[in-house]
């Protein structure tokens, strides 16, 4: 009997491991699969909701935009076109928050460095000073990569509407003039339709983990 046993040992095992294994691929299988929210004014603070934007619960996206890079050239919306990507709002300049989201953002840029589907786009929100050569100095200092990651400067009224009514980042509207300022710590999940799946602490590493594994998520729907 023991002679039996010892020699059908090995199958046994083997029949174990492949026990486990199926019932591990049924339990996955049956698992329903993340999906991101598609986020709308209704579903934020409405602190953080332009009061023009109030009732609208469907078919929100970032507007258009039309800024400067690091390195002069022209960004618009079309740059983003079937891209999904990761946007802020910092200025160079920033002694508190900044600098961590800055360093956040290069570990994602690090990430996603290979992905040709993913970008990454912080707005300065002091753009008088953060002139495009200013924002050059800063990019080659944080190792910026210019087909990766654009840090655009323009207008300021057009960028504080971007933060406010668009990217739905901040608590009150600013008027772009010379003495106002907004500053927010939010990364923002575009998708490549232009529309926010997911806010997240920039200064939080726990957040910035949560931001790279909807990211994949993100990903992963547009292969269904």
């Amino acid at each position: 009997m023991l002679s039996f046993f010892t020699k059908y040992k090995f199958f046994g095992v083997v029949l174990l491991g492949l026990s486990v294994v199926i019932i591990y691929l049924f339990y996955n299988a049956l698992q329903p699969k993340k999906k991101l929210p598609i986020y709308q004014p209704a579903d934020f603070n409405q602190e953080l909701v332009d009061s023009s934007l109030h009732s609208k619960k469907k078919y929100h996206t970032i507007a258009n935009f039309s800024l400067l890079n690091q390195n002069g050239e022209t960004i618009t919306q079309d740059h983003y076109k079937d891209k999904i990507y990761i946007a802020d709002f910092f200025f160079t300049t920033c002694p508190t928050i900044c600098p961590i989201m800055t360093k956040n953002m290069a570990e994602i840029q690090e990430k996603i460095k290979n992905d040709a589907d993913v970008l990454l786009l912080s707005h300065s929100v002091t753009p008088v000073i953060d002139s495009v050569p200013q924002l050059k100095k800063y990019a080659l200092e944080k190792g910026v990569l210019d087909y990766k990651w654009n840090l655009v400067t323009g207008d300021k009224k057009h960028i504080y509407e971007l933060a406010r009514k668009s990217y739905l980042a901040v608590k009150h509207d600013g008027d772009g003039g010379p003495f106002d300022m907004i500053h927010t710590e939010n990364f923002m999940l575009i998708d490549k339709e232009g529309r926010i799946r997911g806010t997240y602490d920039g200064t939080n590493s726990e957040e910035i983990l949560t931001l790279l594994q909807d990211l994949e998520v993100l990903k992963a729907s547009y292969l269904e």
